[in-house]
C-alpha cells in the first residue's frame, strides 16, 4: 500500500473510532460529594438539600443509602427494613440516620408513625408486643402511630382510649391517645375532643389535646382525606381558627400547633423567609391569649425543621420586634431540642450554639440554666 494511501485510511479509521466514543460516553455532570461521600450540602448550616428534603439523590455513598434522604426513599428502607427483621431494627437505623443526617428530623416522625402502624397489622394488635421495642426516636413518633392504628381499629374506641396507655399512662403514649381521636372522629374536632375528655384529670386531657391539634394542623398522612380540616372562609375571618372556640382547657395546645399549618401552607422547605412572617402571624392571636403559645409554636416548628443550624433557628426568634415574643419563641426552640435529644446536656449544646446574646439568654432561662456559660 502507497504510505499516501494508508495514511488516509488511518485517518478516517481514527475518526470513526472517535465519533463512537463520544456517541457511548456519558457526559452527565456528577451530583457533586463531599470528601465523606456525601452531597454537598444546600443550606447555609449543612447537610440539607437544597429542596428541603423533597429533592431526588442522585448519588449514593459506600453503604448504598442515597446521599440525600427524601421521605419516600427513608420510608421505603425502613418498611422494607420491618418487614425483613423487626420493628427494633428499623426503629434502631431511624435513629441512627436522624442524628447523621439532622435534616431528616423534618419527616422522621411521621415515618415512625408508619412504622407504628405497621406494627400494630404485622402482630395482630398486640399492643405490648408492639410496645416492648426501644421507641423513643423521633420524639415517640412509633408509639403514637401504633396508639393511632389501634383505636383506628377499635369497635369501643371511648372505652379502649382509657385502657391503651394505663396503668402508667404516660405522656407520650397519651399523647398518642390525641393523634388517634383524630382517626377516629375522621378530623372532626368536636367529636375528638369530647374522646380526650374521656380522660378523668386535666393533665391527660390537655396531652390528650396536644396530639389531637397537631394531627388537625399537620397530618402526618398522605391521604387527602387526613389533611387539616379548615375552611378557607373561616381562616380569612380568623387566621388561628379554631382555636379561640376551644374550651379554655384545649386552647394552649391548639395555639401552639397552629404555625404547624401556617408553615407548610406556605412553602417553608424554599421560602425561610417564611419562619419571621409565621412570628407575625401569631399576633393575630393577642385579642384572644394565644400569641404567646402561638410564638412558642412557631420556635419548637423553626427548630424541628432546622435542627442542622440551630443558630440560624434562633436568628429567626430574633426577628420578632417584642421582646416577649422573641423570648416566646426561644422556649419553643429548647421545648422541640429537648424532645429530640433527651440526655440532659441537651439544652446546654443549644444554647452554646446561639450567638445573639439576648437568644441566648432566653435560652439558658428557658432551658433552666445559669445566665451565663461559665
Amino acid at each position: 500500500m502507497q504510505p499516501r494511501a494508508f495514511a488516509i485510511l488511518t485517518a478516517l479509521l481514527l475518526g470513526v473510532l472517535g465519533l463512537g466514543s463520544v456517541a457511548v460516553t456519558d457526559w452527565t455532570p456528577a451530583t457533586a460529594t463531599t470528601a465523606a461521600g456525601s452531597a454537598a450540602p444546600g443550606t447555609p448550616g449543612g447537610g440539607a438539600p437544597p429542596t428541603g428534603g423533597q429533592g431526588t439523590a442522585t448519588t449514593a455513598t459506600p453503604t448504598g443509602d442515597p446521599a440525600v434522604w427524601t421521605r419516600s426513599t427513608l420510608r421505603n428502607k425502613l418498611m422494607a427494613e420491618m418487614e425483613a427483621t423487626d420493628p427494633g431494627v428499623a426503629l434502631a437505623d431511624l435513629d441512627r440516620i436522624s442524628k447523621e443526617k439532622p435534616y431528616t428530623v423534618r419527616f422522621c416522625h411521621p415515618i415512625a408513625h408508619e412504622l407504628g402502624h405497621a406494627a400494630v397489622k404485622r402482630f395482630n394488635a398486640d399492643f405490648q408486643k408492639v410496645i416492648s421495642f426501644p421507641h423513643e426516636t423521633c420524639a415517640a413518633g412509633y408509639l403514637h402511630g401504633a396508639v393511632e392504628e389501634m383505636l383506628n381499629a377499635s369497635t369501643q374506641p371511648e372505652v379502649d382510649l382509657l385502657k391503651l396507655c394505663a396503668p402508667k399512662n404516660t405522656g407520650p403514649c397519651i399523647h398518642g391517645v390525641g393523634h388517634g381521636t383524630m382517626f377516629v372522629a375522621k378530623q372532626d374536632v368536636a367529636k375528638a375532643r369530647d374522646l380526650c375528655n374521656k380522660f378523668t384529670t386535666d393533665q391527660n386531657r390537655i396531652r390528650c389535646s396536644e396530639g389531637l391539634f397537631m394531627q388537625l394542623f399537620g397530618p402526618d398522612e398522605e391521604d387527602e382525606t387526613a389533611k387539616a380540616n379548615l375552611p378557607a372562609d373561616k381562616l380569612a375571618q380568623d387566621p388561628l381558627y379554631p382555636c379561640k372556640d376551644q374550651p379554655a382547657l384545649f386552647q394552649s395546645a391548639c395555639f401552639f400547633y397552629a404555625p404547624t399549618f401556617y408553615l407548610s401552607s406556605h412553602d417553608y422547605p424554599n421560602h425561610p423567609e417564611v419562619y419571621a412572617d409565621a412570628l407575625k402571624w401569631c399576633l393575630n392571636g393577642k385579642a384572644s391569649g394565644g400569641a404567646v403559645d402561638c410564638s412558642r409554636g412557631v420556635g419548637s416548628r423553626t427548630m424541628k425543621y432546622n435542627l442542622d443550624r440551630e443558630d440560624w433557628a434562633a436568628q429567626q426568634c430574633a426577628t420578632a420586634a417584642d421582646g416577649w415574643q422573641r423570648k416566646a419563641c426561644a422556649e419553643g426552640l429548647v421545648s422541640y431540642y429537648t424532645v429530640n435529644y433527651t440526655d440532659g446536656g441537651a439544652a446546654g449544646r443549644l444554647c452554646a450554639k446561639i450567638t445573639n446574646k439576648e437568644m441566648q439568654g432566653y435560652c439558658r432561662s428557658a432551658s433552666g440554666l445559669s445566665a451565663s456559660l461559665d
